[in-house]
């Protein structure tokens, strides 16, 4: 509308009209006015580390072990499955013993042969000391007779302890609870070959319960033996106390992280494998004021973070770097950059530019008159009784 007005009062001067536009062109454009924006502000000030360092764990039992075999063989059953209870002497698992059966035969014949070596070597001293009393023979013939009846007593007190161990062989096939507990890992089926000692079954014995979870490098360092954490149960929100009973020496070769050990009371241990989230109360850092901001403050400037600062004076904001050291909850701990008394820009940063006016958003809080208010109670009156709450009252 302007530049219109300015053509007509150029015509009316008796000015060409091509020079009256010229003239319009070469004109400076008018300054485009930058809005004033309304921000939230928060003044910084020094506070405390409220939320802990929280960790997911499992629960274990304390004693969790591996039971195989004691001797090698081919598995011909097995009698228990994943997460089944079983009772101490309680059979587990069977090899063929057919073997070790024949073996035990040998060694009981080997006792048999030994014994009737044994009762001849005897017999021979008896026979051969009432001649020499009667003195019908040497004395060094005796003791030829007697160093072989200790010899035939020594054989037979060999094959015996052979067959003994035979035994043993042919009941190692047998693969019997030794405590009480729940199978957590079945690790080999019938009809596989294993070896002397090979895992056949992990059992987790009744007892105490660990939760056991993994902790970085930095956090280990102050974790100590006897310090309280607070487990809490995913479920149902259960929180019970427990104990740090051990901190791994160290770390995880894969993960470098260090396994931590809480123990629980016996009577709030939770199921066996059950999720749980633990928070390490000597990890709170309570102790240390620090300054804390809403993410919503902060802006990404390239490879850093910054936020606006107020002006009081001018109203003006400026952004301000900052270094950013950890998470509080939903807040953002601030290393450096500001110092307390600051006004800072916590909402609407998106919108501003160094050196842009804004003004302090304040919160409208709705009122509503007293008279109103006292005639709104005063209408309400108290409903009748429904048929169903009278009869119930009768």
């Amino acid at each position: 509308m302007n530049s219109v007005k300015f053509i007509k009062s150029l015509a009316a001067t008796g000015l060409p009209l091509g020079m009256a536009f010229l003239l319009v062109a070469c004109s400076k454009p008018a300054p485009v006015e930058v809005p004033v924006r309304s921000v939230k502000v928060m003044t910084v000030g020094l506070q405390s580390m409220q939320s802990g360092q929280e960790y997911a764990g499992e629960v274990r039992a304390r004693v969790e072990s591996k039971l195989g075999f004691r001797v090698a063989g081919k598995l011909t059953a097995r009698s228990v499955e994943l997460g089944q209870r079983v009772k101490a002497g309680q059979l587990l698992a069977q090899l063929d013993p057919q073997d070790y059966k024949l073996g035990a035969d040998a060694a009981r014949a080997q006792l048999a042969a030994a014994a009737t070596n044994r009762d001849l070597a005897a017999a021979d001293f008896k026979r051969f000391k009432e001649l020499r009393d009667q003195n019908f023979i040497s004395g060094a013939e005796l003791e030829r007779r007697e160093t072989a009846l200790t010899a035939a007593q020594a054989q037979w007190a060999q094959a015996q302890a052979q067959l003994s161990a035979q035994n043993n062989q042919a009941a190692y096939t047998s693969l019997i609870a030794d405590v009480s507990g729940v199978v957590t890992a079945v690790e080999a089926e019938p009809g596989q070959v294993v070896s002397a000692g090979t895992p056949i079954v992990r059992i987790a014995q009744d007892g105490p319960r660990d939760v056991v979870f993994a902790v970085p490098e930095d956090k280990v360092a102050v974790l100590k033996n006897g310090s309280q954490a607070l487990v809490r149960l995913w479920p149902s929100n259960v929180v019970i106390k427990g104990l740090v009973r051990e901190v791994a020496a160290s770390a995880d070769p894969v993960t470098r992280t260090f396994s931590v050990k809480v123990a629980l009371s016996p009577q709030d241990a939770p199921t066996l494998g059950a999720t749980v989230s633990v928070l390490l109360q000597n990890l709170t850092q309570l102790q240390a004021p620090l300054i804390k901001l809403p993410t919503s403050a902060f802006r990404q400037e390239g490879a850093s973070s910054a936020v606006w600062v107020l002006d009081p004076a001018t109203l003006t904001v400026k952004l301000q770097p900052v270094q950013i050291a950890t998470a509080d909850g939903n807040d953002v701990v601030v290393a450096s950059g500001l110092t307390p008394g600051m006004q800072v820009v916590v909402a609407g940063v998106h919108v501003l530019s160094p050196g842009q006016k804004v003004t302090i958003f304040k919160e409208k809080v709705a009122t509503m008159p007293e008279g109103v208010a006292r005639a709104a109670t005063n209408n309400i009156a108290p409903s009748a009784p429904t048929p169903l709450a009278a009869s119930a009252a009768k």
